[in-house]
């Protein structure tokens, strides 16, 4: 990551800096120059034309911009790009595999769990991102055993580890019951 200021604009505003970095999305390698300031959301959406995560309230409670930053999740409206320089961010778009289409969202088609769409892909990397966290044991504020090797994703379990993941249509029966099924 290199890092110089812009030029001078002749007025005593502050001078951004602007960050030359590589950005690994879905596999695929975008050298960019960026403002110090920009979110990743921003990045993705504006420079890189990946519009599947969304700008909802643009301050971390919605998560409609969840995308995954090295297999977890993180809210892209509040991530700097210039913090995930070289590492692997998966987007939505990026959820896809060789195969088709990845098993949540065969399982998000066949439960029915959107409406709208709009909450749709922070959903399903939220849970792409949940569903390899309880892989690896990670206990939630709700799980029973926090000694197992892997919690149980029940009901109770699934919403609580997608609480930050809001649905205005209100599809949570969908999306509880896609997520159940992929994750059994």
């Amino acid at each position: 990551m290199k890092a110089r200021a812009n030029e001078p604009r002749g007025d005593s505003a502050p001078v951004p800096m602007t960050v030359d970095l590589e950005l690994s999305v879905n596999g695929r390698p975008y050298p960019l120059s960026v403002d110090t300031r920009e979110t990743l959301l921003d990045t993705l959406r504006e420079r890189l034309g990946l519009a599947g995560a969304k700008k909802g309230c643009d301050h971390g409670q919605c998560g409609a911009c969840t995308v995954l930053v090295d297999g977890r999740r993180v809210t892209a409206c509040l991530t700097l790009t210039v913090t995930v320089d070289d590492r692997p961010i998966t987007t939505v778009e990026g959820l896809e595999g060789p195969g088709g289409l990845h098993p949540l969202q065969k399982a998000f088609i066949e439960h029915d769990a959107f409406q709208c769409g709009y909450c749709t892909p922070g959903q399903l990397c939220s849970a792409a991102g949940m569903l390899e966290e309880a892989d690896r044991g990670w206990p939630s504020a709700v799980t029973a055993d926090v000694a197992a090797d892997r919690p149980v994703l029940d009901e109770e379990e699934i919403r609580e580890r997608m609480s930050g993941n809001l649905c205005r249509c209100g599809a949570y029966p969908g999306i509880v019951a896609a997520i159940a099924e992929v994750s059994r």
